[in-house]
């Protein structure tokens, strides 16, 4: 349909399989399109399409893991992928390596690295913030603020600065 060949095309859903073998933790249909994208292996509509036939094809599954829907290689896609591993470009599989390393530096963090709120009363909000490494709660603090602006703002800021606000707070307490 939007394929140039059936080379690409086996290429592509190859590319699709290695991706989701590769990955230490499965990954959600948003994470695995939007890795795709931010490296232009392909477009959005030939990722839905390739990940809707490999699921019908029975070579990946979609499965419930943790409360969220993500994908797995089946036994039958892990088969397929050995055997056909060498017709994807050998530079092709080492920028996804790479890219694929950074992309889980970034998943591990953002699981290690909780911030969330909830509305608590009329005006009141309830701000979580938990800091996480190698399974064990380094940091946990719960906050009440008045309003949802400021549940966000903490929210963002420790999701982006933890170390620097955790070794803050901690010093404080020190100090």
């Amino acid at each position: 349909m939007f394929t140039e060949n059936t080379e690409e095309l086996a290429q592509n859903k190859l590319l699709l399989l290695y991706i989701i073998d590769k990955s230490q933790t499965p990954f959600s249909n948003s994470q695995i399109t939007e890795f795709v994208l931010e490296n232009n292996y392909m477009n959005y509509f030939l990722v839905q399409q390739f990940l809707s036939e490999l699921v019908e094809s029975k070579f990946i599954e979609y499965t419930k893991n943790k409360g969220k829907e993500v994908y797995i290689l089946s036994n039958k896609g892990k088969l397929v992928l050995d055997f056909f591993i060498d017709r994807i470009p050998k530079q092709l599989i080492n920028d996804v390596n790479e890219k694929f390393q950074i992309k889980l530096e970034k998943i591990k963090r953002e699981t290690q690295v909780i911030g969330d709120y909830y509305m608590k009363g009329e005006t009141e909000y309830i701000v979580y913030l938990k800091l996480v490494e190698n399974g064990t709660t380094l940091f946990s603090l719960n906050l009440n603020v008045v309003s949802s602006e400021q549940a966000k703002m903490i929210c963002e800021n420790w999701k982006s600065k933890p170390d620097s606000v955790y070794q803050n707070i901690l010093s404080t307490l020190i100090d």
